[in-house]
């Protein structure tokens, strides 16, 4: 399996920024961060199929979690930035479908693609 995270970069608060996962197949799917000093946390999850989703308190209502799966992609629009969700942020795979909350009911993962929110 491998992932392909992009789409990471610098911007002011309140803006916003589009990640993509692409992956080699298609699988039930998360996103992570980890920001300089803190553990890695799950930011959405979504099933293979698309049809359930779920996002971590701190980003309802600015994040949305999505999938192409004709182009086996997986996405994060990120709206309405906050310096605190400065981070690296990961994709990762399960084979089982469902939603994963930790990343320990993840079995691959991407490389990672840094955000930086300035205020």
């Amino acid at each position: 399996v491998q992932l392909q995270a992009s789409g990471g970069g610098l911007v002011q608060a309140g803006g916003s920024l589009r990640l993509s996962c692409a992956a080699s197949g298609r699988y039930a799917m998360g996103w992570f961060r980890q920001a300089p000093g803190k553990e890695r946390e799950v930011v959405a999850a979504i099933s293979r199929g698309g049809g359930s989703t779920y996002y971590a308190d701190f980003v309802k209502g600015r994040f949305t979690i999505s999938r192409d799966n004709a182009k086996n992609t997986v996405y994060l629009q990120m709206n309405s930035l906050k310096p605190e969700d400065t981070a690296v942020y990961y994709c990762a795979a399960r084979f089982r479908d469902g939603l994963g909350y930790s990343g320990y009911e993840y079995d691959y993962w991407g490389q990672g693609t840094l955000v930086t929110v300035s205020s």
